[in-house]
């Protein structure tokens, strides 16, 4: 049974996270505080890391903890500035989530993260992504996309449900360090629109967009 650690001290969200969880089939551990990590850490499969705990900011410990077993770690944070998302980010974590949020949605990333090296193809509806390749499918039919087109695509639909602001998308998409206008991700958008007409990509404004699933 693949086993979750939640590391969180806000008593109701973490109780209610746990509960969720094990109905969906997973074993979980439940810690509060930056001291109890490291007992849970090695037998955990998934880590699922509040950032701001009564003992300190848990990214200051994630990279220790990640050179004596490298683990999927999912950050919940409150914080929404761009900078703190890229330093959860930079510390190794591979997912992050503001609160509040949707159990559903955790759920959809922990599936995420613990989906096999191995396996190959990624469903959105009849849309399929050939991981290998980079090609794409729709009902059989071979979709022609550009580079950067596949990348935000796969990101989008690992990440179902998140919002992500334009800023970030250039981030994580075009490069840290490479940052062309906001209008490359709106363009880049629009032609996956055009290309693949049953993705659900709803505009964030202000923001940025989100692949509903």
């Amino acid at each position: 049974m693949t086993k979750l650690l939640l590391v969180e001290d806000d008593i109701l969200l973490g109780q209610g996270v746990i509960d969720f969880l094990n109905q969906q089939g997973y074993q979980c551990d439940w810690v509060q505080t930056l001291a109890e990590v490291e007992e849970f850490w090695y037998s955990s499969d998934l880590v699922i890391l509040d950032r701001q705990l009564p003992d300190g900011d848990s990214s200051t410990f994630l990279p220790n903890w990640l050179m004596k077993k490298s683990l999927p770690v999912i950050f919940l944070t409150a914080r929404i500035d761009i900078k703190d998302r890229v330093d959860g980010l930079a510390a190794g974590a591979r997912d992050y989530m503001i609160k509040p949020f949707s159990n559903h949605e955790l759920l959809a990333r922990i599936q995420t993260q613990l989906r096999p090296v191995g396996e190959v193809n990624l469903h959105y509806g009849d849309i399929v992504l050939n991981l290998a390749t980079h090609d794409v499918f729709v009902a059989d039919t071979h979709v022609e996309l550009k580079p950067k087109e596949f990348q935000l695509l796969l990101l989008l639909v690992q990440n179902l449900n998140r919002v992500y602001h334009r800023d970030e998308l250039l981030n994580q998409v075009w490069g840290y360090q490479s940052f062309p206008s906001t209008r490359t991700v709106d363009n880049h958008v629009l032609q996956l629109r055009q290309k693949l007409p049953d993705l659900d990509i709803e505009t964030i404004r202000g923001v940025g967009y989100r692949l509903k699933g």
